[in-house]
């Protein structure tokens, strides 16, 4: 691969990052502050009033699986979750790259099918609806779907980043990532 090449790639990888991470960023503000100013009105209106709005349980319950999602693909994209990195250590550089290449797959395949089945599950789901404000569950079950979608699309990025890159390059990468402390 000509640098030139791997250059427009990485470019399109970051270009891809950052708006993934941009549409995560914004689901996590609105949610956030949707289920606060909820909540706070109608504990208000609970103590106040003696009164309460009869949807407001409903607004955090289809506005949570939004923030979780979010949160989660951030995380991935952050390299927030948990890893163990003593199988690639103690291997040399040629094979390091074929584990991280097997563990992008893994990740690609069932969430790729996954995202499909959830795809395919939404007519079902539409004709169920919430008690009060009466919303499709398949809003929910979208959010699982975009989810699952932003995790197969990063860890398909993940893959052909680790197959652009030489071995010794990764194995160097890897080296120079500090480890971070244990939290006690």
């Amino acid at each position: 691969m000509t640098h030139n090449t791997a250059s427009k790639l990485e470019s399109m990888f970051q270009l891809i990052e950052r708006a993934v991470v941009l549409f995560c960023q914004t689901v996590l503000w609105i949610s956030t502050t949707v289920i606060f100013f909820i909540l706070c009105a109608n504990t208000l209106m609970r103590y106040l009033l003696e009164s309460s709005l009869q949807w407001a349980n409903e607004v955090p319950e289809l506005l949570f699986p939004w923030l979780v999602m979010a949160g989660v693909v951030l995380a991935a994209i952050h390299g927030s979750h948990i890893t163990t990195t003593f199988l690639l250590d103690t291997v040399r550089p040629n094979y390091q790259r074929l584990i991280r290449l097997a563990g992008h797959l893994a990740v690609v395949t069932p969430y790729s099918v996954l995202f499909v089945a959830t795809w395919r599950m939404l007519p079902i789901v539409h004709d169920e609806r919430s008690p009060i404000l009466r919303v499709p569950n398949s809003v929910t079950f979208a959010c699982v779907m975009v989810g699952l979608g932003l995790l197969a699309v990063l860890a398909l990025v993940a893959f052909v980043r680790t197959l652009a890159t030489p071995a010794l390059e990764l194995a160097a990468q890897s080296a120079a990532t500090p480890t971070k402390a244990p939290l006690f």
